[in-house]
């Protein structure tokens, strides 16, 4: 299983795939500017290439999953709307030409909700166009498990020529649905006009827990080893916002801010996953 991580950040889409995949997964590279961030990654995958501008980047191998969460920045109603035609947020161009020229199995793309307002349908007529198929759903950490709302778009595309032999399986005994993978979306756990089942059944419904690790940089990273038991899930990482003192404090605040919550992506990959294995 070939992974690819654009836009890695932390390396939460990483993570969520080390648990899902586990041994299985092998990471080709790391696309990331931030040098905090690189080296975040370097730390917990010292053998994974990074490399530092995407614009610069090209990839020759196969693989099957493709995923980053690209700049939000131009998005989100914090900045100043500018949409994903202004600078940062426009980096999803680069996102869309890697996704053609490498034509993975998926991709996995992640960004704020406002991008349904200012973007979206650029997203997905650039996916139509180098042939890729798309589906998506609105999901909050809270539907997870977490403490906190921080709801997000998440996208999964796949190419447009598959999508009919492709099935999907969504109960924890690995039941094949009758419903072909267009006709049903990837995830029932967001808010798509779907009726939200509560957080139990929810993880109960993807197999089960996140599954235990005595990995460390998992629990370094994420304090979390389990989904079912919510007092483990801390509101917030306990870096401190006003103690003086912390080793790169901004950094870190930064770089937590803009992460992914891993927990959802695994939800996703774990679907991917049965999809791939069948």
């Amino acid at each position: 299983m070939k992974m690819l991580d654009l836009f890695s950040g932390m390396g939460g889409f990483s993570l969520a795939a080390e648990w899902c995949w586990g041994k299985e997964l092998e990471i080709v590279g790391f696309v990331e500017i931030d040098p905090f961030c690189q080296k975040v990654l370097r730390k917990h995958w010292p053998d994974v290439p990074i490399y530092s501008d995407i614009k610069d980047f090209h990839y020759n191998g196969a693989v099957e999953l493709i995923t980053g969460g690209f700049p939000c920045q131009d998005i989100s109603i914090a900045g100043k709307g500018v949409g994903i035609e202004g600078e940062r947020s426009g980096l999803w161009s680069e996102f869309r030409r890697i996704i053609g020229e490498v034509r993975p199995r998926f991709a996995l793309i992640e960004n704020v909700p406002m991008l349904i307002h200012r973007g979206l349908g650029r997203v997905l007529s650039d996916l139509a166009e180098i042939g890729y198929n798309a589906e998506w759903q609105c999901i909050s950490a809270a539907e997870v498990g977490a403490w906190h709302k921080r709801e997000r778009i998440w996208i999964v595309a796949y190419p447009t020529d598959t999508r009919d032999r492709q099935r999907m399986r969504i109960d924890g005994q690995g039941q094949e649905t009758d419903k072909r993978w267009r006709e049903q979306p990837f995830s029932e756990f967001g808010t798509g006009g779907q009726v939200v089942p509560d957080s139990k059944q929810r993880i109960e419904q993807c197999g089960g827990e996140i599954p235990n690790t005595t990995d460390t940089r998992a629990k370094r990273m994420y304090k979390r080893e389990n989904l079912s038991d919510r007092e483990q899930w801390q509101s917030e990482p306990n870096v401190g916002r006003v103690a003086h003192g912390i080793p790169n404090r901004v950094d870190r605040l930064k770089s937590l801010g803009n992460a992914i919550v891993p927990q959802v992506a695994y939800v996703i990959m774990q679907q991917i996953k049965q999809i791939i294995d069948n």
